[in-house]
């Protein structure tokens, strides 16, 4: 395992090496110069239109639904482990380099809604196919569909290997472990030299089930869970976060600070960092790399993930859809993860030893909500973590049973599929954590590059309709 580990270290430092990061950050930048930075300008109308759907759209679920769809598969461990991973790593600064890339991320989550529904099929019975592999194939030419297959082939290994279920259980089981059985004690089998509890084996069977209750219902019944349980899961950890804000605030100030100092390479914590990774800029580019590596994580901006679920939103307006996939990334970065990021290092938790993962914010929140009975905060966190990785696991396996359509048109693979992504959220309790997070961010990346490259060559199509549509306000028909 351990060699296993290092060829995944290696691989994960070359897929997110400086190029990588340089060009979903330069591409979000380019995206919000060529759309005039529409995230900030049109954010009030993006919130609108998620809450308000269009009468009269084609597709299979409402423009709602399409968006809880893609929460559900962005909202989830990458929130409350993802964030605690990369403060750990690369220290405070992290987050601050996460927020500017969910920044510029905004404007690339957008023309991916935007081109999804511009691009999209729509057959005879009413099933909509679309996202990254038709606008690739569609708006950039039949020549190029080698790169649309290469992206649903990479989509369909992160879905069944990395983000979609082995980190997902993985968080589950974890957090509910800490909380039930912190020194598994109660141990039901062992794997060499891991010992995994009646905890971890029973939780991982539940989820297992339900998992399959939920995905043999297709995209429709996957729809309505999210519709259900997102908004319901995300006001829970925003409330429970702003209480340990409000409890906290005149710490708020100072945490601020060191997240602004640990972004460039500075800061009272992050000696260790800097003396690991050489340095001042050695350290800031951990703060870089981590910032950047886990908010992709979290948001999937750049990704092409969310497109699969905005094409199939009732709708026929291209930027009206853009906006409301726009708002995936504000509610799942700039909102929550932002949240989670500053409970952290209030409490300081990400210094400690001996803290990895979901015990760092863990430890953040029951610091930091200390008047309340100690069981409280980790039960509570334990919760949230379960909804989101639940509803995450969910969403991925929608986007890479359509990857999988899209490469073989094939009913009954699509079938034999959903029983073998089941299984990996059966066996995903019994990797190792460091293991688990380097799949996810090797396939992250390599999903990344297809869908970024289309995005730039179709950017000036982008463009021109988008400022079209808001020189003409075509928006204020849905007043």
């Amino acid at each position: 395992m351990e060699y296993l580990n290092k060829i995944l270290t290696s691989v994960d430092d070359f897929v997110w090496g400086i190029p990588l990061i340089l060009l979903i950050i330069c591409t979000g930048i380019y995206l919000t110069i060529r759309i005039r930075a529409l995230q900030m300008r049109h954010l009030g109308t993006a919130l609108k239109f998620m809450v308000k759907n269009e009468k009269g759209g084609e597709g299979e679920v409402s423009s709602f639904g399409a968006l809880c769809t893609a929460l559900s598969a962005t909202i989830g461990t990458g929130n409350i482990v993802g964030v605690a991973t990369a403060i750990c790593a690369g220290g405070p600064g992290a987050l601050f380099w996460m927020i500017v890339a969910a920044f510029f991320g905004m404007a690339t989550k957008y023309s991916e809604g935007f081109l999804a529904i511009k691009y999209r099929t729509i057959d005879e019975k009413g099933h909509v196919l679309g996202g990254p592999f038709y606008y690739i194939e569609k708006g950039m030419g039949v020549k190029w569909k080698w790169l649309a297959k290469l992206f649903a082939f990479f989509g369909l290994c992160a879905g069944i290997m990395g983000i979609g279920t082995i980190t997902q259980i993985s968080g589950i089981t974890t957090a509910v472990q800490n909380f039930f059985d912190p020194n598994a004690s109660h141990v039901a089998f062992s794997l060499g030299d891991m010992n995994y509890s009646w905890a971890v084996v029973i939780v991982g069977l539940a989820v297992t089930i339900f998992t399959a209750l939920v995905i043999i219902g297709g995209i429709k019944r996957i729809s309505k869970v999210s519709e259900f349980v997102v908004p319901f899961m995300a006001v829970m950890y925003a409330v429970f976060a702003l209480t340990l804000m409000i409890f906290n605030v005149r710490s708020i100030p100072g945490a601020v600070m060191e997240v602004l100092r640990g972004a460039f390479g500075f800061g009272d914590g992050i000696q260790g960092i800097r003396a690991a990774a050489g340095g001042v800029l050695g350290a800031m580019f951990a703060a870089v790399q981590n910032g950047v590596a886990r908010g992709i994580f979290s948001n999937e901006a750049g990704l092409g993930s969310a497109p699969i679920a905005a094409a199939a939103a009732k709708t026929n307006d291209t930027v009206r859809q853009g906006l409301v996939t726009m708002t995936g990334t504000f509610i799942d970065t700039i909102v929550i993860c932002t949240m989670t990021g500053l409970s952290i290092v209030i409490a300081g938790s990400w210094a400690k030893e001996g803290l990895v993962g979901v015990e760092v914010t863990m430890d953040a929140f029951r610091s930091g909500l200390s008047f309340l009975p100690e069981a409280v905060p980790p039960f509570v966190l334990m919760l949230c973590l379960t909804f989101f990785a639940f509803t995450t696991i969910l969403g991925w396996n929608y986007y890479s049973s359509r990857c999988l359509e899209y490469l073989t048109r094939n009913k009954t693979a699509l079938l034999v599929y959903r029983w073998v992504y089941v299984f990996a959220v059966f066996i995903g309790p019994y990797f190792t954590v460091s293991a688990v997070w380097q799949m996810a961010d090797i396939f992250n990346g390599l999903m990344a590059i297809p869908n970024i490259i289309a995005l730039i060559v179709l950017s000036g199509v982008i463009a021109k309709e988008t400022n079209e549509y808001f020189k003409n306000k075509t928006y204020l028909r849905y007043k």
